[in-house]
């Protein structure tokens, strides 16, 4: 019996694929097991390889695994493409319609399924894939039976005998393997401890917080790796009063985003990097006008439209100095599904209490990432409007012409905000430098006290553990740090580096701007040496260490820019080099 075992499932782009794994996955998840998938998938709708990888265990994990158990391969470029992730004794189950083959010395076992002609027999070549997840589960030891709730749940609304149809399909994949096969061990799992979990992307995380959070509004425009948000709220935000507007691009994707913040609705939008170039003017605009926005980039690899659905982490410096001039803006970066759904309420709170921009950061594997999440808290859930009291009666202004002091400098840079229409409120809002009522000014005193009431705002700005710190050694040899997904990598990494004396910490960077100097810098004190993990090509994430805590002599970079995520044996084995 075994406590994790992984997964992967290959073939064309549309023919099923991702539908194969989500069912399997489904079932697992459902039995108690933990998991994690990562799809590599093409930037087109149909054609060209894709798997989906599947990590299975009685512990919590957020890493892929460094090696494979099983593949189900439905062609023989699955085979090619991934036969050297799988480990001694491995086993390959592929579709016998294309005659697959290994190569000569390969320690993998292999076995031809007729995934097409037995689900062809049932009435329809499209069950293939349930016939081989009738052949995964005689490998697991699994009854086809653990299938029935999720085949219930995806096809009773075709009807029961489409239910009967591909329950017959799993069986008799099933019944095929055992008989070519028999029982395999070193495949069987230790029983799940039968909790129940959520099963989600970082994107539903994410787009559940917003609603949870109170968004009522959400304009977007569609970009892989982002749209499931928009998606998803497609689907929710109406039954809360809610709508969702697919704008022409990104640009009026933002301002539109700014128009509805100003009337008083909490209003989102998210995009990937490309969409953020579009909307930098205009983030900008939230900054000077001191309207509250919150954007979601979902980061992939770039530059322009480089790697649409490949994992990369470059868009850090973007995001924290791409808007011109100088504004007060929030960067955060969850590192996992549950943080993703409490930043997400979070990005809202302090976007409105700061009245600012707020950029909440994600990457593809987090993003897009399925993962088990445990059940969420939503006592939690607090919803915080700052200085806007939609109910206030405001006093008469003392201005001659009668207007409200929309911008006045206060003593913490945050000013009294009013939406259309409140008695006695009336302000000018513009992208021009202004004075306190918001009437256009070069003044040169006046531009000075409004750039510093602006800047002044994040001075008291309160963040919930803003690095996530496992650090068990006062004196480290190591301290490994990384945003967004590579949490989990670094997780595994850890206990393997301490099991060859080597001392290790963990720092997770969570808010990324304006950066946690002083709690970051209590760790790296007590290290030899500093080791930032990130995927992109220049170290973003090192050099904003080096800016803002210094520590030039102790840091060195592992990174990976070439479209797939880190690996745990990856991480260990460059950290190791690095001691």
């Amino acid at each position: 019996m075994i406590e994790q075992l992984s997964w992967k499932v290959g073939g064309q782009q549309g023919e099923g694929i991702d539908s194969t794994g989500e069912i399997f996955a489904m079932a697992l998840n459902r039995l108690g097991y933990y998991l994690y998938s990562y799809r590599h998938f093409s930037s087109r709708i149909k054609g060209g390889h894709t798997n989906n990888k599947i990590r299975v265990s009685t512990y919590q994990t957020r890493a892929v695994s460094d090696d494979l158990d099983i593949l189900i391969a439905f062609d023989q470029e699955t085979i090619d493409v991934n036969l050297h992730e799988l480990r001694d004794g491995g086993v390959v189950i592929g579709d016998a319609k294309f005659n697959p083959v290994i190569p000569e010395g390969s320690n993998a076992r292999l076995f031809a399924v007729p995934f097409t002609e037995l689900a062809t027999e049932l009435g329809t070549s499209l069950m293939k894939n349930m016939v081989a997840i009738g052949a995964t589960s005689a490998v697991l030891g699994l009854a086809p039976e653990s299938y029935q709730e999720v085949v219930e749940e995806i096809f009773s609304r075709k009807g029961a005998k489409v239910v009967e149809k591909n329950m017959e399909a799993i069986k008799k994949g099933s019944e095929y393997f055992q008989g070519i096969a028999g029982k395999i061990d070193g495949f069987q799992l230790n029983e799940a401890d039968g909790r129940k979990r959520m099963f989600m992307i970082g994107n539903d995380a994410i787009a559940l917080g917003f609603l949870a959070g109170g968004v009522r509004f959400m304009p977007a425009y569609p970009i892989t790796p982002a749209s499931e948000i928009m998606e998803y709220l497609i689907k929710k935000l109406p039954k809360f009063g809610g709508t969702v507007i697919q704008t022409e691009d990104e640009i009026a994707a933002c301002t539109m985003a700014i128009g509805a913040n100003y009337a008083g609705v909490r209003t989102i939008t998210s995009s990937a990097g490309p969409g953020l170039s579009l909307m930098m003017e205009s983030i900008g605009l939230s900054g000077m006008t001191e309207v509250p926005l919150v954007v979601v980039d979902t980061q992939r690899g770039g530059p322009s439209t480089g790697l649409p659905t490949k994992q990369e982490q470059s868009d850090l410096m973007a995001m924290i100095y791409g808007t011109h001039g100088e504004i007060p803006k929030v960067v955060m970066a969850p590192s996992t599904a549950e943080e993703a759904f409490y930043d997400a309420v979070e990005s809202l709170n302090i976007a409105e209490e700061y009245q600012c921009p707020v950029i909440l950061l994600t990457d593809l594997q987090l993003s897009l990432g399925k993962q088990s999440v445990e059940p969420l808290d939503y006592s939690r859930v607090e919803i915080r409007r700052g200085t806007l009291d939609l109910n206030a009666q405001l006093p008469d202004s003392d201005d001659k012409d009668g207007y409200f002091k929309r911008y006045q400098v206060t003593e913490n840079g945050v000013s009294p905000r009013v939406v259309p229409g409140m008695k006695n409120g009336i302000h000018h809002v513009t992208g021009v430098e202004h004075d306190e009522y918001g009437k256009p000014s070069e003044v040169a005193t006046n531009r000075q006290k409004q750039m510093d009431k602006r800047l002044s705002k994040l001075k008291s700005l309160k963040f919930d553990t803003p690095v996530v710190k496992n650090a068990p050694h006062e004196e480290a040899d190591i301290l490994l740090v990384g945003f967004n997904s590579t949490r989990g990598v670094i997780e595994e990494a850890m206990p393997r580096l301490e099991e060859q004396g080597i001392k290790v910490n963990h720092a997770h960077i969570r808010l990324l701007h304006p950066f946690p100097a002083t709690e970051f810098k209590e760790l790296a004190d007590r290290a030899k040496k500093i080791v930032v993990v990130e995927n992109n090509a220049t170290g973003q994430l090192a050099s904003i260490i080096k800016l803002n805590t210094g520590n030039h002599e102790k840091i060195s970079s592992i990174l990976k820019y070439d479209g797939n995520p880190f690996l745990p044996s990856e991480v260990t084995a460059k950290a190791k080099e690095l001691v």
